[in-house]
């Protein structure tokens, strides 16, 4: 359904689109590109007559012979680690959307239970790993510390004339591997693509965005072939004047735009909410989306099991994850907790009793050293814990073992960390967050 000379063509329950490119440039943009389903009328206007092979085929016809390419060839590469052709699967999507968005969001709508996954998590993490390798073609803006002062201007450089919705990183905690620099990209990209396929979002009107302040991942540092800033991390206010000038730059252009903040590391997301939430229409999709899915979760639970809601806040519950979405997701339930307890500071203070937070170094409590500030609040006093018969760094056993809680939130992207004695616990209902 598209013209070019402003003649318009037109397919059955879309409208047509005006398009200033024609032939060979057609081809080359997966905005446009509808390879061999061009009609004889659209390829005449466009020109596109001689270009393309003469069989015109319809989009149905398109995704079979793709799939059929795309089972053929996915066997031929073993590289993922749970699945093993999962990174080849990835490939093969990427090249399809580099030639044909169309026809990449078609695949991906049709088969969202089997590629969700590739696009996404899991593998969206070994995407991020070996993106400076796997980069092709751009997709996405990128905004560096190099950039400080140029940004208003190189909002105007993304060819869209209007933005729905963007999903913003900097690398700094990708899923569960740490501090990926540029390459978190990925993150965004796949997010976006979720959206799309999903939500029904209009793939012309997102915008993934890299926010490259430099990385601490001293291999990333010494690799030669890394795409981003070689340099340290910005901190403080260099960090935050770099992220300010961003949301400015994008907010003028775009003033209806949503950002959505992905992937931040726990030190910047609660302040970067906090700063921007009530002058900019901005979430944390850690921090909130997590929590909302969560509650919503948790509250179905008890219903579940034929409780009454008013005893959720008698659920005792231990959180595997200390990270931004653990800390959110348990800020959330404890805020939900105290309004059905009465709102007041009592029912605050009671309900943040009802956690027990693990991290990467077990059991947080009063007796750690450093503590992350937004995990404070969650800190177990030394003399509870004694008596509970547990300690300061006790494992996530020792600590299901010992509470006996009713939920097991699992907010963390460590593999492994809910053994078989976990699951075995009694009364315990596993509950899994995936972000």
């Amino acid at each position: 359904m598209l013209s070019g000379r402003r003649s318009f063509t037109t397919t059955e329950g879309h409208r047509p689109s005006l398009v200033h490119k024609r032939s060979l440039d057609i081809l080359h943009d997966p905005w446009f590109n509808k390879g061999t389903a061009f009609s004889m009328t659209e390829r005449d206007r466009l020109d596109l007559r001689g270009l393309l092979p003469p069989t015109v085929m319809s989009h149905e016809m398109q995704i079979e012979r793709f799939m059929v390419d795309l089972k053929r060839l996915e066997v031929n590469a073993r590289d993922g680690p749970s699945d093993p052709y999962a990174l080849a699967k990835w490939r093969i999507l990427n090249r399809l959307h580099d030639r044909n968005e169309t026809m990449y969001y078609k695949v991906l709508i049709n088969n969202i239970e089997e590629y969700a996954p590739i696009v996404y998590t899991p593998t969206v993490g070994l995407v991020c790993q070996n993106y400076s390798g796997l980069f092709r073609r751009p997709r996405g803006m990128y905004f560096s510390a190099a950039d400080r002062g140029e940004m208003m201007s190189m909002v105007y450089n993304w060819p869209a004339e209007q933005v729905d919705m963007i999903v913003v990183t900097d690398g700094s905690r990708i899923l569960g591997l740490g501090d990926l620099g540029v390459q978190g990209i990925g993150i965004a990209i796949g997010k976006l693509d979720l959206y799309v396929a999903a939500a029904g979002i209009n793939p012309q009107r997102v915008l993934p965005v890299m926010i490259d302040v430099g990385t601490n991942n001293e291999k990333l540092l010494k690799d030669p072939l890394y795409l981003g800033l070689q340099e340290h991390r910005l901190d403080g206010d260099e960090y935050l004047a770099v992220i300010d000038e961003f949301m400015e730059a994008v907010f003028t252009r775009w003033p209806h735009v949503i950002v959505q903040f992905e992937d931040f590391q726990s030190k910047w997301a609660f302040k970067l909410l906090q700063r921007y939430r009530s002058t900019y229409r901005m979430f944390n999709d850690d921090v909130q989306g997590t929590a909302g899915v969560a509650i919503a979760g948790l509250l179905g639970a008890v219903r579940a099991q034929g409780k009454p809601m008013i005893d959720f806040p008698k659920q005792k519950i231990v959180v595997a994850g200390a990270g931004s979405a653990g800390i959110g997701v348990v800020n959330a339930l404890r805020k939900t907790m105290a309004r059905m307890l009465g709102n007041n500071e009592s029912a605050f203070d009671s309900a943040g009793s009802q956690f027990w937070v693990v991290d990467a170094e077990g059991l947080i409590t009063e007796a750690r050293d450093n503590i992350d500030p937004d995990a404070r609040p969650f800190a177990r006093k030394v003399k509870e814990i004694d008596r509970q018969g547990l300690r300061e760094g006790a494992s996530l056993v020792e600590v299901v073992k010992q509470v006996k809680p009713d939920v097991l939130l699992g907010l963390s992207a460590v593999g492994g960390l809910f053994s078989k004695e976990v699951y075995r616990m009694d009364k315990v209902i596993p509950f899994f967050c995936s972000y």
